[in-house]
């Protein structure tokens, strides 16, 4: 088994695919283009829907990448050997060509043979959809793989719940899957022990998902026209199994911010307990939020959205950092460390250093005025307390208003020999997240995987609406940080330093509507990166790879990169009106349209 460092890694995984006929395309933008269903890229198969749904890609019918990923679901599981908010997703992809046959045989080989990874045999176990009302029992999976030469005793067939990807929003393609896993020599937990157990013997690596329905209703699944592969292998998971590692973060990722954080805070990774998990939960948030600032769709801390998130990994970091007796500033120092290992692979990590340091730095600052203020409240809830417990709502309430850990409350409470009602905490903390959740899955429910008529028509007129703003306001220094399209609206995320006042709002209002009225085509055409450029087309340019991108042209208004359904003509969208415009976060401006139908 070749012990690999994580760029090693990523080179082999790209260029066995490519021999295999492959187009390697790029990282995809951590903030989803257009897509309504998720805050962030959490697999790969996300910038890729509307491929899987039909649409021709420009680079083909085989594809492999290394995509940029951030799932925060589990953010209380940071720390443990396994969970990352930020982790990086080798996949490669079938759109109608090849399918379960050669998905497999080629996971087999790279993964065993000596020549790539050469991953013991013995050492892997698999897993098959069993089958149900839906979909029929995956037994071409499993023969495929004892055709490979796999033990059947190591192929488990499992439930829809591990064995079937579903969409990430409400409809969209799907399929089962059959996820691969390493045995890492831990020892059984039962005679009925498998992958499914959540013992630790088995850590899943890859994952291949048959994409051969799309989920068009609850329950109601219609099989695709042309059937997809799409795959992941977890880069951090798999970089521990080639490097022995006890978990991800004991891999040369992690190593320069591991070394860091001992040197600020004089202590060592190596204590276990509290001290080793406070380190992985600063190492890792540290790292995803010098992503998502260094992100060509970067956001910046904020109230909402992305910037809630992004605000809240920072946040934890420095209560973690604190409980270490960390200066401040410590941020930027680990921040510089991640730059320095991911700069190679993601070129945007340089570009936007000083952006990524300074707002760490500003907000630090932030977090020490809040602390200041929750401390103010705290003295007086104390002061004013009947009795020697602290409430759980009044504790609740220094967490949601002024951000004051709930660590923070119990520690000062136990300064003056007083108690916290941490059962209470939990059940106000626990309706907040249901709250938070349900108001997430409102706000983002539906988008454009279903592809309906009118938000295509939402898609597209925000390339009127992105070019309107550039010319109106006189700026080609806008750029879109992210939009989120329902059929009942489009928003739009753009950086622009100050408010636009109502007479522009309605200037932009007039040239879309104006460019609708004109009946202009909307023309597709797939070329070179240098191409687009040089036909002056916006959008990221942030491949290294010598790809084909897909360009839509609105002739005299619009030229843009672009993946996703448009509409056909302009005339066909209906009449566009702004509802709103406010702050996003810094430097950052956001609008709310609609689009009026007769």
């Amino acid at each position: 088994m070749r012990a690999l460092t994580s760029g090693e890694l990523r080179r082999l995984y790209l260029d066995f695919f490519a021999g295999k006929g492959h187009v390697i395309i790029p990282s995809a933008s951590l903030i989803p283009e257009n897509d309504p269903t998720v805050l962030f890229t959490t697999a790969g198969m996300h910038p890729l829907v509307p491929y899987l749904m039909g649409e021709k890609h420009p680079g083909g019918v085989r594809l492999a990448d290394v995509q940029k990923c951030i799932r925060t679901d589990d953010i209380d599981e940071v720390g443990d050997d396994s969970h990352c908010t930020f982790f990086e997703m080798l996949g490669n992809w079938s759109l109608g060509d090849y399918f379960k046959d050669e998905s497999i045989a080629y996971s087999w080989e790279f993964l065993t043979d000596e020549r790539w990874l050469g991953i013991p045999k013995e050492k892997l176990f698999f897993t098959c959809f069993e089958g149900d009302a839906d979909a029929p029992r995956d037994t071409v999976s499993a023969s495929r793989w004892e055709d490979m030469g796999v033990d059947p005793a190591h192929i488990f067939y499992l439930p829809k719940k591990n064995n079937w990807w579903g969409p990430p929003g409400l409809t969209g393609p799907c399929g089962p899957d059959t996820e691969i896993f390493y045995d890492t020599g831990k020892p059984a937990c039962s005679p009925d022990c498998s992958p499914a157990c959540e013992c630790g013997k088995h850590l899943e690596i890859w994952n291949n998902v048959f994409m051969e329905y799309n989920k068009v209703a609850e329950g109601v699944f219609v099989p695709l026209a042309k059937k997809n592969v799409d795959t992941g292998m977890g880069l951090d998971r798999t970089l521990a199994t080639l490097q022995g590692a006890k978990s991800v973060y004991d891999t040369d990722m992690f190593a320069g911010s591991l070394r860091v954080i001992a040197e600020l805070s004089g202590k060592s990774y190596a204590t276990g307990g509290e001290v080793t998990r406070a380190f992985r939960i600063i190492a890792d948030h540290i790292r995803c939020a010098t992503f998502i600032l260094g992100d060509p769709r970067g956001v910046t801390p904020g109230n909402v959205d992305q910037g809630y998130i992004l605000r809240r990994l920072i946040r934890r970091s420095i209560r973690f950092a604190m409980g270490l007796g960390m200066p401040e500033g410590s941020l930027a120092r680990i921040a510089e460390t991640v730059i320095t290992q991911y700069g190679e692979a993601y070129p945007e990590l340089e570009k936007n250093r000083e952006l990524i340091l300074s707002e760490l730095h500003k907000e630090e600052q932030r977090f020490a005025r809040a602390l200041q203020k929750g401390l103010r409240e705290f003295e007086k809830l104390a002061r004013d307390l009947q009795g020697t417990v602290v409430d759980g709502v009044s504790a609740f309430h220094l967490y949601d208003t002024y951000g004051f850990p709930i660590e923070f409350t119990i520690e000062l409470a136990q300064e003056r020999g007083l108690t916290v009602d941490t059962v209470v905490f939990a059940e106000a903390f626990a309706r907040h997240q249901e709250n938070s959740k349900a108001g997430a899955e409102q706000r983002f429910k539906g988008g454009l995987a279903d592809s309906s008529e009118i938000t295509t028509a939402l898609h597209t007129a925000t390339h009127l609406l992105q070019a309107a703003l550039r010319a109106v306001l006189g700026d080609d220094s806008i750029a879109q940080k992210g939009s989120n399209i329902t059929a009942e609206r489009l928003r739009f995320d753009f950086s622009f330093p100050r408010k636009v006042v109502p007479e522009e709002l309605r200037a932009v209002e007039a040239w879309v509507n104006a460019a609708i009225a004109a009946d202009i085509p909307v023309a597709l055409e797939a070329m070179s990166v240098a191409d687009a450029k040089a036909q002056g087309a916006i959008g990221l340019f942030e491949s290294k790879y010598d790809t084909q991108v897909n360009v839509y042209t609105i002739a005299g208004y619009s030229k843009e990169i672009c993946g996703g359904p448009h509409a056909a003509r302009t005339g066909d969208l209906g009449t566009f009106r702004i509802q709103k415009e406010e702050a996003s976060s810094s430097g950052v401006r956001r609008i709310k349209a609609v689009l009026v139908r007769d």
